[in-house]
């Protein structure tokens, strides 16, 4: 193969399409922007709603810390979030779990704020679990299972 055999594949490549050449050409007369009015005569910008208040102005703005910011969720924190079922396949019994390591073991894909231990699943291998929450039904079955639920 050489250089000079490169090419786009089929189909990947179109002409540009040339407006106002004629009537032949298909586009010719108004360009393909119609008859008359605004489009036809001028660009219209994007958002424009032809003179009624467009949607950015209706809607109220969202500044600083309110209750409204709150409320959309502008503060809400991400989790890493993993199920104490799933310590069980990867972690072998009197394993101390962290954060780092349930990253490295591919438990979980994102670090977030840190990590909760949630608690589906079954656990019957007594672990050390530290993170930086844990839900209630967690905790009673790590500790069931002999281990400890240490928070960060």
């Amino acid at each position: 193969m050489r250089i000079g055999d490169l090419a786009p594949a089929p189909g990947a490549k179109r002409r540009r399409k040339r407006v106002g050449r004629g009537m032949a050409s298909g586009r010719g007369k108004t360009s393909g922007r119609g008859m008359k009015g605004q489009k036809a005569r001028e660009q219209v910008r994007p958002g424009f709603e032809g003179g009624q208040t467009p949607l950015y102005r209706r809607l109220r703005k969202l500044r600083g810390s309110g209750k409204s910011a709150r409320n959309l969720g502008v503060f809400r924190r991400e989790w890493a979030e993993v199920n104490v079922g799933r310590l069980e396949a990867r972690f072998a019994a009197g394993e101390v779990v962290t954060p780092e390591l349930v990253r490295q073991r591919r438990l979980v894909r994102k670090a977030g704020e840190g990590l909760r231990v949630l608690g589906a699943g079954e656990l019957t291998k007594a672990l050390v679990v530290r993170a930086h929450h844990f839900s209630a039904a967690a905790r009673q079955k790590i500790e069931a299972a002999g281990g400890t639920a240490e928070v960060i």
